[in-house]
């Protein structure tokens, strides 16, 4: 074969190969598809936990998780009825929750601002929405991370959602906390005993004082977070006026 041929042969491969997307590559948004969806109603998570006795407020949430991620929907649905069973405290009722399973790439299923983003416009979810991401890339690493307003100014696709990784410990704690971080929209953690915001949570730390439940009521309504119920009364719940 001519040598002249020859190369016009070789480059043309090589063009061929470089047009072929490696299987390892992000193919881009389309390669995050919804694949199931399941919904909580209050009358099953609050089933083993105690519901609020005079709620003020109604929380509509959202999960998500991937297919091949590592979480399932029964560690999902424990942590969501214990995470409820501590907002009730301040008057607030999940009254629902609806879990996206997600088929995405590997890359998308680390938190990362980055990748986080490119995960939120392909897949965009009510909020505030949790997702269940395998680990974080992010520094200093944390094992779950609230994105508030106040925190989210050069990343507001992300604002009022948060993200946990497997290696939460107590999760149930872990998601009830960092939901108390979006709605009362503040990074603040307390040094009091018992509280729910230390900086460490601990199956002892589940107590919100009515500061705290005023300003998570309040915030999150304004936010659009939380919906006031017909007929609730104000000035806080039973348990925080005695």
């Amino acid at each position: 074969m001519p040598f002249a041929i020859k190369w016009l042969v070789t480059l043309l491969a090589f063009a061929a190969l470089a047009a072929v997307p490696s299987s390892r590559a992000d193919t881009g948004a389309g390669a995050v598809e919804r694949v199931g969806s399941t919904r909580w109603s209050s009358d099953t998570l609050y089933r083993g936990a105690p519901a609020p006795r005079a709620p003020t407020h109604g929380l509509a949430l959202t999960f998500a998780f991937f297919t091949d991620g590592g979480w399932t929907r029964e560690q999902l649905h424990e942590a969501a009825a214990s995470a409820a069973g501590v907002l009730a405290q301040c008057g607030v009722v999940v009254s629902a929750v609806e879990v996206a399973e997600l088929r995405a790439p590997r890359r998308l299923q680390y938190f990362a601002t980055p990748r986080a983003r490119e995960l939120v416009k392909a897949a965009p979810l009510p909020r505030p929405a949790v997702y269940f991401v395998a680990d974080t890339l992010q520094q200093p690493a944390f094992e779950a991370e609230a994105i508030g307003r106040a925190n989210s100014g050069t990343r507001p696709e992300l604002a009022d959602t948060v993200w946990i990784t497997r290696g939460a410990r107590h999760l149930p704690l872990v998601l009830a906390h960092e939901l108390a971080h979006v709605l009362m929209d503040s990074g603040e953690h307390v040094a009091e005993p018992g509280n729910l915001m230390r900086q460490d949570t601990a199956p002892e730390n589940t107590r919100l004082d009515p500061a705290q439940c005023a300003r998570m009521r309040t915030v999150g309504e304004a936010h659009g977070l939380l919906t006031p119920l017909a007929g609730a009364k104000a000035g806080g719940t039973a348990d925080e006026r005695r």
